[in-house]
């Protein structure tokens, strides 16, 4: 079987299509690079939004903490209903209804606060006035912001630059449409189909000779759009991921998409429904939260428990003399390589096959006080230095050597794609007992589960299960 990583980083030969698009682009400067990537109409959208706030506001004059708290409401109810998201369908029609609600959410939220605290009528009727004059102001600017977003879109080409993977039908049909109508947003800038069968002078865009990760750069696009292709089954999942890991915004052509209906991450481009799927966990600040509380936690777990570390040091040099941390390669994020650090719990032999032999549970290299490390993970507390680094977090895929890397991503689908985040001291997978001699299809389905659907919360309930695992096991 072909290494799985081959899809997304090794060119594949295509047959060219002759006709280049006239110009080049130029590079970029970091600053045009962030300019271009911001979309100026959810920005409007913020905006008029405070600005209708702040006339309201002056009209009704209510006490400023209940402006405070009210505008608090409003801007973190419509936040969190995405009402400033990114879209292609600049329609004031189609988003009305959401709009609407998240507006009247933070009206009941702010009159009924109001009536709870002290119960001020007065006040809860200052918020309701102010609420109501401010859903007016805001809908009206909301309409002309719409309009003026789709104006600039035809008029000056303020387009994302968007590749289709896919030169079926679906695919030609997407890239006319977005050719036709700018007003979505959208300017392609050539197909990646290493199958395409259909006579390349007649495609609408050029087809690119090259693999998606390359294009994206050479044409510094910011938007993929996955749509499968009737010759082949595209590799869609490998093509996300490298839109992911690139930090470009990827929208999927459902199958059956004429039954798809309308919800909050469906697209529309005419009447094509387009799934807008979540940016990369290390794309959002949140992922910054999550660094700051590695740094904390590590620097003050490596402070707490040098004591233990230290006896453990010299149990290790009781029974098995030196070297007391066990230093080993390993893979991390994007394939780089870095040294992980451990209590030495097996027997230095003469011949060191750390790097290619597997742990496996009865190794009569283990001593008492390696089994007792291992069982109770008391080796792994070295790689808090590799957490205060960088090279790892608390939770994230274990890392693994660079030769099983290449082994099980050659076996396992999808391998290679959980090293899109860094590795880390626990993960999904190992609160769900995959330790040690397990399933690596099963362990690689989890750490990919873990990176799709990363959160906060998720590395809270990852780091409660550990703790729980730990104890359950030390009782067995």
């Amino acid at each position: 079987m072909a290494e799985v990583t081959a899809t997304a980083t090794t060119p594949v030969p295509v047959r060219r299509w002759s006709p280049r698009l006239p110009g080049r682009p130029a590079r970029e400067t970091p600053l045009q690079d962030v300019l271009r990537r911001v979309n100026a109409v959810a920005v409007l959208l913020v905006v008029v939004d405070v600005l209708a706030f702040a006339g309201a506001a002056a009209v009704v004059e209510p006490n400023p903490g209940w402006a405070l708290v009210t505008a608090g409401a409003l801007l973190g109810v419509r936040t969190s209903g995405r009402v400033y998201r990114r879209r292609l369908w600049l329609s004031w029609f189609h988003d009305l209804p959401r709009s609407m609600t998240t507006t009247m959410t933070a009206f009941a939220l702010s009159t009924c606060l109001a009536l709870l605290v002290g119960h001020q009528t007065a006040a809860a009727t200052a918020v309701q006035g102010t609420v109501l004059l401010f859903a007016g102001a805001s809908e009206v600017a909301r309409l002309l912001v719409f309009a003026f977003g789709r104006w600039c879109r035809r008029r000056f080409d303020r387009c994302d630059r968007s590749i289709v993977v896919g030169a079926g039908k679906v695919g030609v049909d997407l890239v006319r449409t977005m050719l036709q109508h700018p007003e979505y947003g959208l300017r392609p800038v050539g197909f990646i189909d290493p199958h395409c069968d259909t006579d390349h002078d007649r495609l609408p865009a050029p087809l690119l000779d090259e693999d998606l990760a390359t294009a994206i750069r050479r044409e510094r696009a910011g938007t993929v759009v996955l749509a499968f292709s009737h010759a082949q089954e595209s590799p869609v999942v490998d093509s996300a991921i490298t839109a992911h890991r690139l930090g470009c915004t990827t929208l999927v052509v459902p199958r059956m998409f004429e039954l798809c209906p309308d919800g909050l991450d469906v697209e529309r481009l005419r009447g094509y429904p387009l799934m807008r799927l979540s940016t990369a966990p290390t794309s959002r600040p949140s992922w910054w939260v999550k660094r700051g509380v590695d740094v904390v936690l590590a620097a003050t777990a490596l402070v707490a428990l040098a004591p233990v570390i230290a006896l453990c040091a010299v149990a290790v040099l009781l029974e098995s003399g030196r070297p007391i941390i066990f230093r080993q390669v390993r893979v991390g994020m994007d394939n780089r390589t870095f040294t992980i650090f451990k209590l030495r719990s097996v027997r230095q032999g003469r011949v060191d096959d750390s790097q290619s032999r597997w742990s496996v549970v009865g190794d009569d290299r283990v001593g008492p006080v390696g089994r007792f490390l291992r069982r109770t993970s008391l080796d792994e507390l070295p790689q808090l230095w590799n957490i205060l680094r960088g090279d790892m977090s608390i939770v994230g895929p274990r890392p693994e050597r660079p030769g099983f890397v290449r082994e099980f991503s050659a076996i396992h689908e999808l391998y290679w794609a959980r090293h899109r985040v860094p590795t880390g001291l626990t993960g999904l997978a190992q609160v769900n007992g995959l330790r040690g001699d397990t399933s690596i299809a099963d362990r690689s389905r989890y750490d990919n589960y873990y990176i799709a659907n990363w959160s906060l919360w998720l590395d809270l309930k990852i780091v409660l299960l550990t703790v729980g695992e730990l104890l359950w096991r030390g009782n067995r």
